[in-house]
């Protein structure tokens, strides 16, 4: 199980490294969008479509960090206020729910991928199912982060090191 566990945080730096990444690659994307247009005059076709798909992948991949942090969307104060067997429960079907949603996301994902690969991206020099990997690799992220949460339970305190590193 600990090997697991390892696996799962290495792939979880893994998606932080590929959604921060995409962040930073959009915004030299758009910052080139705005120097063609008001500086050269001559508007890039192909930074609109390369944007949106990297916003995708740092949307997704970001939300998927946030199922195995377990601060997406939830019910955080019926949660808490339930009793311990039904916080559980709970917090079992909100596990549940989302390995089921980020498996749909990543199967119609890859169905995007495969259908619209031989399609050309409208202004950029790409297939147009490059647009749909954020949606696919999100979508398997999601329900990996959500299996682990179902396998090893609550995440671990992020700051529970710090008292014993003050003390």
């Amino acid at each position: 199980m600990a090997a697991l566990s390892g696996a799962f945080a290495a792939l979880a730096r893994l998606t932080v490294l590929i959604a921060a990444t995409s962040l930073c690659v959009l915004v030299a994307v758009l910052a080139w969008q705005v120097f063609g247009r008001y500086v050269l005059n001559d508007s890039p076709s192909w930074t609109e479509p390369v944007a949106m798909t990297l916003m995708s992948v740092a949307a997704l991949f970001g939300a998927a960090l946030a199922v195995r942090a377990e601060s997406h969307f939830a019910f955080p104060t019926l949660v808490e206020s339930a009793p311990a067997p039904i916080r559980a429960a709970l917090k079992a079907l909100s596990r549940l729910i989302a390995l089921i949603f980020g498996t749909a996301l990543a199967g119609f994902g890859g169905f995007l991928i495969i259908d619209s690969w031989d399609v050309p991206m409208a202004g950029a020099p790409f297939p147009e199912g490059v647009a749909n990997i954020g949606l696919c690799g999100g979508g398997a992220l999601i329900a990996i982060f959500a299996l682990e949460r179902l396998l090893f339970g609550d995440p671990p305190d992020p700051h529970a090191g710090e008292a014993a590193t003050e003390a």
